[in-house]
């Protein structure tokens, strides 16, 4: 008998969706990792990278968390099985986690925001952080920071 490939722990499925938006208008403090109830068609909507993070956020409700604003595009060959798009979706995360977050996030300034999408072990997964929203002058800050760096590495080429 042939032994068979161990598959590896590496992520499978489509390449990470992530939001970027969310590393420019924040300033990420902590990043954990829950899995998301994804309900049929929503799966496969999620496995072709039909995903956008960009208004997301997370909320604590009754001992839960819930991530909130994020759009799944409906999934073309489902046909009447599709969901609304922005629902509110149910994150995985366990209890103790969850109270941390919330603690965290009724500090002043502290929110939660998906910062990516992707399948790790067959399962899809969220990884959110524990962030502060930006100033106008640290982005601008920030967008200094990025035009030096580049423009040293065209100096050096």
């Amino acid at each position: 008998m042939a032994k068979r490939d161990k598959r590896s722990k590496e992520q499978s499925g489509p390449a990470t969706i992530q939001n970027r938006k969310a590393r420019h208008d924040y300033e990420i403090f902590d990043t954990f990792e829950a899995g998301i109830v994804l309900i049929g068609p929503e799966v496969k909507s999620v496995y072709l990278g039909n995903v956008q993070l960009a208004d997301g956020y997370c909320q604590v409700e009754d001992g839960e968390l819930w991530l909130k604003g994020v759009y799944i595009a409906p999934y073309e060959q489902a046909g009447r099985w599709n969901l609304e798009e922005r629902r509110p979706r149910k994150l995985l995360m366990h209890k103790s986690e969850i109270m941390r977050l919330k603690a965290k996030s009724q500090e002043k300034g502290l929110t939660i925001v998906p910062l990516k999408v992707y399948f790790a072990h067959g399962k899809a997964k969220v990884q959110i952080g524990l962030a502060r929203g930006k100033r106008m002058y640290d982005k601008r800050e920030a967008i200094a920071k990025k035009d030096e760096r580049r423009a040293r590495e065209r100096g050096q080429d």
